[in-house]
């Protein structure tokens, strides 16, 4: 039965979102919150989308008919109202056509179901900081080639290589839509990326790969005398313990953490840290790997250490919160100054520990007559080997969990050999 204007203005909020249908794929959407919004439903190409007409009651039952009938027609002249709304919406902003900045915005809207939030927040950010002051106020139709190289330039300049490279994709895509939508002929920014400076060679990061070496690293960094604080201390050991990246331990959740009593003092034998895609998305960003949830067995080493940790910041978010705010991730540069002042500069730095390990227990396979190892060392480092797809990597790490528990476990056996318990690195502070 069709919608009257007074069930319209009775709608109320309740505990869930519902809709009150009209006809012809119309109806209105009313929120848990009360808000009320013309909605139409319809197919093209096989595919089932959403025209939004606007709030309730700004536009009125008969406008919001009038749009759908003005979309269904658009629909029996086989185009796309979503597209073609779109591209009119667009072509408002100025009497030349679309300028750039309201029609990128609507092209990185279009981005959220495949972009993690992380990566849409920075890259949001580049457009805002590094093409909108150039482009933004600009018809599209009006921008070239070298208007774009122009302030890509400018983003080498300053050594962001790699920024610069990722800028010209997001502008290439933004023109390409505009492309497939008749606005502009051709994607000025598809034949820049041979303009750009190449990426300068990845240096290796300083890492001991000897063990002896290695379990010397955090013998000095944990030395009582050592001007690190006790988190700073028990984040290096876990960051050595797990092969992690030191990203990943800083913005360490206590809910990630499973399988764990924190009153007991046993070795928690099914203890695991899951790791959510999205923050192996945000270390991994710009890298030849894949990322998606990453699964940590913890050694009893391991959970000493985060258990030792919960008796200090098990009350706030961060396990390893930032010595100004427990709101806050320690920061980036606390674990680098530890192990500078520790002597090893230019010798083995935090994110060295994956080196580490990798060289290592490749090392301890090879000796072992244990070949087949070498690729669950690569999962636990959440390495994507070439010619194996993503899905089947995450198959093989959950195949594999046993093997990586009890290859976990060799390693911090080998490595915490003669050091302290993880208690004992509280004793200063709480002392």
């Amino acid at each position: 039965m069709p919608l009257t204007d007074a069930a319209c203005r009775k709608a109320k909020a309740a505990e869930k979102d519902y809709k009150l249908g009209d006809s012809g794929g119309l109806y209105l959407f009313v929120t848990a919150k009360g808000a009320k919004s013309w909605r139409m439903k319809y197919r093209f190409g096989g595919k089932e989308k959403r025209l939004s007409f606007g709030l309730y009651p700004e536009v009125s039952l008969l406008e919001a008919r009038d749009r759908r009938d003005a979309a269904r027609r658009m629909l029996r002249d086989f185009k796309d109202p979503g597209v073609e709304l779109a591209a009119m919406k667009a072509a408002a902003h100025s009497p030349g056509g679309p300028t750039f900045k309201p029609y990128a915005e609507q092209w990185v809207e279009e981005q959220a179901g495949r972009w993690s939030k992380v990566h849409r927040t920075k890259s949001h950010r580049a457009l805002e900081r590094d093409v909108y002051p150039a482009l933004g106020d600009m018809p599209l139709t009006a921008i070239t080639g070298p208007m774009i190289l122009k302030l890509l330039r400018k983003v080498e300049e300053r050594g962001a290589i790699d920024t610069a490279k990722r800028i010209r994709q997001h502008v290439s895509g933004i023109f390409a839509k505009a492309v497939s939508e008749g606005l502009v002929p051709v994607d000025p920014a598809a034949s820049l990326g041979k303009a750009l400076l190449p990426l300068p060679t990845t240096k290796k990061q300083p890492a001991r790969t000897d063990v002896v070496k290695a379990r010397a690293v955090l013998a000095a960094v944990e030395e009582p005398r050592s001007s690190a604080g006790p988190l700073v201390k028990l984040a290096s050991r876990l960051l050595a313990l797990t092969a992690v990246r030191p990203g990943i331990v800083r913005g360490a959740l206590w809910e990630e953490f499973g399988g764990i009593d924190w009153e007991a003092d046993d070795d928690a034998p099914e203890a695991l840290w899951r790791i959510p895609a999205e923050r192996m998305k945000l270390a991994l960003e710009n890298k030849d790997e894949q990322a998606f949830d990453h699964y940590v067995p913890l050694p009893r080493q391991a959970v000493d250490v985060v258990r030792t940790v919960h008796r200090l910041t098990g009350r706030v978010a961060f396990p390893f919160p930032n010595g100004r705010s427990n709101y806050r991730p320690m920061s980036e540069n606390a674990l680098s100054y530890a192990y500078g002042r520790a002597g090893h500069s230019g010798r083995h730095v935090p994110h060295g520990w994956r080196a580490s390990f990798s060289t290592i227990m490749n090392e301890w396979a090879a000796e072992h007559g244990r070949e087949g190892d070498r690729a669950v060392i690569d999962g636990m480092l959440a390495h994507l080997p070439k010619g194996i797809s993503a899905a089947e990597m995450a198959y093989n790490r959950a195949k594999h969990i046993k093997r990586r528990r009890e290859l976990a476990t060799i390693w911090a056996d080998m490595l915490t050999e003669g050091l302290a318990p993880a208690a004992d690195l509280l004793i200063e502070h709480e002392g």
